[in-house]
């Protein structure tokens, strides 16, 4: 796979059978190429994946790490991930391409209009991987684990569905926990300070994604927030 500049990666992207893009915020359609509009919401196994394996969406994928990682895991499992850079994304649309992993596709969006491509109770599970944890208290709402967003990701979870947060930030989980054990919608079920001072973890958490090995390598610790969708 040699090198590819943004444009040849923005041009792969549109060829790519697995990465589906909103080319106009204000306008939420997803194209499979530039002038090819497709229709999903609420049918992305049968349509797209053609099979009823649950479905897992990572947000600000990047470049599809996790979504591939996971996938290597799971063969029974559909995964979908979520970012707003097309660059990003081409590297993990080819990665699956590359491991014929045809359980794993890529939407180019922003985060706050999934609940436009994907239906009420069609998503099983969110994982949300060393999200940018925007310090200033005046853009905590920008927050992937705020309360505006878990608004969002309440018209996409079918009941009893898990919502993973991974960081290496201390504020950003101490705010999630906070966050999430307010909402009565959602019951924190496991939350690890320390992944790997854990005794047993996982073969999902030991996932390690490039920035991950840096944040371990600087000495940095992994925390983690597992919660279930429960709505009252």
């Amino acid at each position: 796979m040699g090198k590819r500049s943004k444009l040849e990666k923005f041009a792969e992207n549109l060829q790519f059978p697995n990465v589906f893009e909103n080319f106009n915020f204000e306008d939420p359609r997803l194209y499979a190429a530039y002038n090819k509009p497709v229709d999903y919401r609420g049918q992305w196994k049968e349509k797209y994946f053609r099979n009823d394996f649950p479905l897992t969406l990572e947000l600000a994928c990047g470049r599809g790490e996790y979504s591939l990682g996971l996938a290597r895991l799971n063969a029974k499992k559909n995964y979908i991930g979520i970012d707003i850079k097309g660059a990003r994304i081409w590297k993990g649309a080819a990665t699956a391409l590359a491991e014929d992993l045809s359980q794993v596709a890529f939407v180019r969006t922003r985060i706050e209009l999934i609940p436009t491509f994907f239906a009420k109770d069609e998503v099983d599970e969110i994982w949300i991987t060393f999200p940018d944890p925007f310090p200033r208290p005046s853009k905590s709402n920008r927050r992937l684990i705020s309360v505006p967003y878990l608004k969002t990701y309440k018209q996409i979870l079918r009941p009893g569905a898990l919502l993973h947060l991974k960081t290496d930030n201390t504020p950003l989980y101490e705010f999630g926990l906070t966050t999430l054990s307010s909402d009565n919608d959602f019951e924190i079920i496991n939350h690890y300070n320390d992944v790997y001072q854990q005794s047993s973890i996982t073969p999902e958490l030991e996932i390690r994604t490039y920035y991950e090995k840096i944040h371990l390598s600087e000495g940095r610790t992994i925390k983690y927030i597992q919660s279930r969708y429960m709505p009252k």
